[in-house]
Formats: structure tokens, sequence, C-alpha cells
């Protein structure tokens, strides 16, 4: 035997055929260009109808979803604008409370100048939450609302208070328009 017969030759690589990207972007290898060649005798004028359809739909969509974010963002804004005081009334809430307890120490007919200013001050403050949408969550002898009030302690329930009704109020609660921003701390009684 020859030498030329046991060496191996080195063969050549054949290049295989890259896949390409079809008009919408999607990789199509060449078998799937074979098979779609059929399709593209279809006639042009229904090709295009049928893009245009399409395109018509996807443009209706988009418009319908602009229109849905517009809505969203317009009630978002007025529920902003509704409530963008809440903050506020929130915080003064709690100098009023302080005002409250400094009066729980004065007597109701002491016409000393300094309970006299605490007096108008609370009622001023009060007026003006008052105006801007706060109001006082009615809770004693009311039935027990949960969303409105968190019961602290509970007593037996009696002829004079039934099951599921607000004893006393420890802590008075408070709405802004609609919403809740202080919880009233109540005694309920229960059985």
């Amino acid at each position: 035997m020859s030498d030329e017969s046991t060496v191996d030759e080195p063969v050549e690589d054949v290049p295989a055929e890259e896949p390409t990207a079809d008009e919408q972007g999607e990789v199509v290898t060449p078998e799937e260009t074979v098979a779609e060649e059929p399709e593209d005798e279809r006639d042009p004028l229904e090709v295009a109808l049928e893009r245009a359809e399409f395109a018509e739909k996807e443009i209706a969509y988009k418009e319908a979803e602009i229109q849905n974010v517009r809505k969203r963002m317009m009630a978002e804004k007025a529920e902003a604008i509704q409530y963008g005081g809440m903050g506020m009334a929130r915080r003064m809430l709690t100098i009023l409370g302080d005002v409250d307890r400094a009066m729980s120490g004065i007597e109701d007919d002491d016409q000393s100048p300094v309970a006299q200013g605490l007096r108008l001050l609370r009622n001023k403050m009060w007026h003006e939450l008052e105006a801007d949408g706060v109001a006082t969550v009615e809770a004693k002898g009311e039935a027990f609302d949960p969303s409105k009030m968190e019961a602290i302690a509970t007593i037996p329930a009696s002829d004079d208070h039934p099951s599921g009704v607000v004893v006393d109020v420890l802590e008075q609660g408070y709405t802004y328009k609609s919403k809740v921003i202080v919880v009233a701390r109540v005694v309920v009684a229960s059985e």
C-alpha cells in the first residue's frame, strides 16, 4: 500500500445554508422559504388588503388602550385633587387632640385667659378642619363597624348595652370626605 491511501485528506466543509430573516423579522430556514413560495403567488392586492386590515385592527386596539390610560389618569388626578388635603388634616387632628388633652384639665366655667384662649383655638381649628371635609365618626350607641372603629376593650352585653353596640369611645375617630383617616377606639358590648 502506498502512503497516499492511508493519509486522511482534509475534507472541505460545505457551508450550511444560513437561516435568513423574513419580512416580519422572524428567522426562516431554507426549508421554510421553499414551503412559503406558493404563498407568494397570491394576488398582491389580496395580501395588501390583509395587511391593511391587520394594521387597522392594531391601530384600533392601540387607540382604545390610549383612551383607557387617559381615563385612568384622569380618575387618579381627580382623586389626588379631592384627597390632597388628607395628610394635612391628619396632622392637624393630632394637634387638635393635644389641645383637647390640654383642655381636659380646665373646668367648663373657667374664664381665665388661658382657658378662653384654648377654647377659641380648639373651635377655630375644628371649624377649619370641618370646612375642609373632616367629620367625626359617630360611634357611641351605634353598631360596631370595623371599617371605622377599633375595639380596644369589650364588656359583657346587658339590657342597656346589647351585643355588638359601642358602649364608650376612648379616642374619637375622624373621616376626611369619604375616607377614614383616624379610626375610633371604642369599647364594645359582646357576649
